[in-house]
C-alpha cells in the first residue's frame, strides 16, 4: 500500500449536504422566535405585573399612545399589533372595563368606533414604559453594541416577510 492511500486527507473538509430547513440540528427559525417571544413576555409580564396590566395590554396602550391622537379603530390597531381581531376585542373590552381606554365615535363610519386612551390608560402606559425600557437593553446585552441595531432591522426584515407569508393567498383565491 503507498503512503498516499494511508495519510489522512488534510485541506478543508469535503462540503455536507445541505440539510433540511426542519432538520434537528438546525437552528430553527419558528422556535427561534417562539423561545425569544415566550421568554421576552413573561419577563415582561412579571416585572409590569404590579400595574395590573399585561403585555398585551401595553402594546395596546403603546400602540393607542404612538398611533392617531384621534384615536385608532378596532382594526387599525388590530393591524398595529400584528393580532387578530378576537383577540384585540377582548382585551379592548377588559381595558374599557378599567377605565383605561374609551370607544368614541369615528367621524366618518358610523359603524367604526375610535379608541381613545383615558388619563389612567396614560399613567399605566407611563409606568410600563420605564420597565420596558430597561428590560430592552438588558436583553439585547447578549450582543456586541454594535450589532444591536442591525440584530433589530434584519428581525423587522424577519417580522415583515412573516407577515407577508400569513397574507399569501393561493391560486384559487384563498389564503394558504
Amino acid at each position: 500500500m503507498s503512503r498516499s492511500q494511508t495519510t489522512p486527507r488534510r485541506g478543508p473538509p469535503a462540503p455536507r449536504a445541505r440539510r433540511a430547513a426542519d432538520d434537528p440540528g438546525r437552528r430553527r427559525l419558528p422556535l427561534l422566535l417562539r423561545r425569544a417571544w415566550y421568554g421576552l413576555n413573561q419577563a415582561f409580564r412579571r416585572r409590569i405585573s404590579h400595574l395590573g396590566i399585561t403585555p398585551d395590554q401595553y402594546t395596546v396602550l403603546r400602540t393607542l399612545r404612538e398611533g392617531d391622537r384621534r384615536g385608532l379603530t378596532q382594526r387599525a390597531l388590530t393591524d398595529l399589533m400584528s393580532s387578530d381581531p378576537n383577540t384585540v376585542a377582548s382585551l379592548l373590552e377588559r381595558m374599557e372595563g378599567a377605565g383605561l381606554l374609551a370607544r368614541g365615535p369615528h367621524e366618518q363610519d358610523g359603524r367604526a368606533h375610535r379608541i381613545l386612551l383615558l388619563p389612567a390608560g396614560r399613567r399605566k402606559f407611563q409606568a410600563a414604559r420605564r420597565v420596558a425600557r430597561v428590560l430592552q437593553p438588558e436583553v439585547l446585552a447578549r450582543l456586541p453594541d454594535a450589532q444591536r441595531e442591525a440584530f433589530l432591522a434584519q428581525l423587522e426584515q424577519v417580522a415583515e416577510a412573516c407577515r407577508e407569508a400569513a397574507e399569501h393567498r393561493t391560486a384559487k383565491g384563498t389564503r394558504a
